[in-house]
């Protein structure tokens, strides 16, 4: 290999881009960005390097992202709509990382949000009688027992809760749509700012899931107690409502009191849409199960 030098600049031996399959006198790529191999990349001390490298690398879109998401109602939004790709993480990569951290957190506390078990199913004041209906439709097709089929269930609607938890963002999106239609922005703002919101939102369950477990280890009841359950409801949707007021500000220009009437249907949304996820996964679940 030879040595290269360049004016003002420490010379750097020639090596071939294993991407490029060309020679390159530089420290990396010019094309592709790759670095030269080195002989201790290719230890277990070299691997373990690189793993520590990649993880404080997160230190840079990533954290940002989170510290703009949470300081900063609706300014996400906004850099993604002028541009700003290199500061921030891309949108969906939010919301993914958030839907894991917050799943993370219900293993972690043994709590119930999304993925409600079949039992609690059938006994919901809501939805109850139709659960009932369909559960005895479905065990009479599969020719099973209730006692048989809870199990298989609990098991398979944990595992769609996690992976269809983003049907919650479209049908907030076109709400949002509509409540700011006289806010002339392009269409992909409304998925943009929805995909934030519930990044947010799954990051303020995850801090609830905390306080739930701190309730139990103090000998509290976390969500089984109803009085507890409802005010940790109430204070989630009074977060979610101040929240929403700011970024309709920061991404829609709402002034005064027109914050407050677009925060509030949209608020109410977020309930109705929380409900709404849970009861679609009963019968999603039972067609697959």
């Amino acid at each position: 290999m030879r040595q290269s030098k360049v004016r003002g600049r420490p010379a750097v031996a020639q090596w071939v881009c294993p991407n490029c399959a060309k020679p390159v006198s530089s420290a990396y790529c010019p094309v592709c960005g790759e670095a030269p191999l080195h002989t201790r990349d290719l230890t277990l001390r070299g691997l373990l390097r690189q793993v520590a490298e990649s993880f404080a690398s997160i230190d840079g879109p990533l954290l940002r992202s989170f510290r703009c998401l949470l300081t900063r109602p609706g300014g996400l939004t906004v850099a993604y709509l002028r541009g700003q790709r290199k500061p921030y993480s891309m949108p969906l990569p939010i919301f993914l990382l958030a839907n894991v951290l917050f799943f993370g957190m219900q293993s972690f506390t043994g709590a119930k949000i999304f993925s409600t078990p079949l039992d609690q199913h059938l006994q919901n004041d809501i939805w109850g009688s139709v659960a009932q209906r369909l559960v005895t439709h479905h065990l009479q097709v599969k020719q099973t027992t209730l006692t048989s089929y809870a199990p298989v269930f609990d098991r398979a609607v944990a595992l769609n809760a996690k992976s269809m938890i983003v049907l919650m963002v479209p049908p907030f999106a076109l709400l949002a749509a509509a409540v700011l239609y006289r806010r002339s922005r392009p269409c992909v703002t409304h998925i943009v700012f929805s995909l934030h919101f519930y990044a947010f939102l799954l990051l303020l369950l995850s801090v609830s899931l905390a306080l739930v477990r701190v309730d139990r280890y103090f000998g509290g009841r976390g969500l089984e107690s109803q009085s507890f359950d409802h005010v940790l409801s109430i204070l989630e949707l009074i977060a979610c409502g101040i929240y929403l007021a700011i970024a309709a500000g920061t991404v829609y220009g709402s002034k005064g009191a027109g914050r407050i009437l677009a925060a509030l249907p949209l608020v109410l949304a977020v309930a109705v849409i929380f409900l709404g996820y849970r009861f679609v996964l009963l019968p999603i679940t039972l067609c697959g199960t």
